[in-house]
């Protein structure tokens, strides 16, 4: 990694904290310790983190409800459960927040430091992904991503801050496949059927505001997500 991770850590427990917290430092991650949910949210929001983990029993603050103001804060920051508990009714709940992964105490050192390196890796990938690019041209449209405009000719179509982001997306991915459950958890946060759902119907709306140019069109590819194709992809 070409800079030391910054983690945030939330944990309750002064001997398990310390020692999650010198294990991680002599690995080479910079480690902010929080000795509960209320200290840790107040450290988030004035801090750069690139992971942050939590525990769920926690007094103050639960994991859970801290988890909730960081995604409202933070749509992509990582989050890493440490629980106790082992219910799976738990572990929907803390996936369905936007964590990244669980783990039940008690647990390895090395068993975490892996999730922890496997779950970074995903993020800095995905990041590396993600165009900074906001102005688009295909076909006869100009898109502005951030004004979340879509013009062609005369014409301007005002677009949704879903209906923009998707099309940013499938932008970014021209003539290439656009992962369904990655657009979900980037758009909606999570990955279900109803969120799913959501997303056809705007695929659809997109669809309908392309159809004036017959060289552009969404695909869906089957099992994977959607393509934004030009007509040149298209003679291929």
């Amino acid at each position: 990694m070409s800079k030391m991770p910054k983690i945030l850590l939330a944990e309750d427990d002064p001997n398990l904290g310390l020692l999650l917290k010198e294990y991680l430092v002599i690995k080479g991650y910079e480690v902010k310790l929080c000795e509960n949910g209320e200290v840790a949210w107040e450290t988030f929001q004035i801090g750069d983190f690139d992971m942050c983990i939590l525990d769920v029993m926690m007094p103050k603050m639960d994991g859970f409800t801290l988890a909730t103001n960081i995604r409202e804060l933070n749509t992509q920051v990582p989050i890493l459960f440490l629980t106790a508990k082992a219910m799976k009714d738990d572990k929907i709940k803390g996936f369905k927040i936007g964590a990244d992964d669980y783990i039940t105490k008690p647990f390895s050192m090395e068993e975490l430091q892996l999730r922890m390196d496997a779950i970074l890796r995903r993020f800095q990938a995905n990041t590396k992904a993600q165009s900074t690019q906001t102005n688009f041209e295909f076909g006869i449209f100009k898109f502005d991503h951030k004004l979340q405009v879509l013009k062609y000719e005369s014409e301007e179509i005002r677009l949704t801050s879903k209906e923009a982001d998707l099309l940013k997306m499938l932008c970014e991915n021209i003539n290439d496949v656009l992962e369904r459950d990655i657009a979900l958890k980037r758009i909606w946060r999570e990955s279900t059927y109803f969120t799913a759902r959501s997303m056809d119907v705007y695929i659809t709306k997109l669809r309908k505001y392309l159809k004036v140019d017959p060289t552009i069109e969404i695909k869906n590819i089957h099992g994977k997500g959607y393509r934004l194709i030009t007509q040149a992809e298209t003679s291929v």
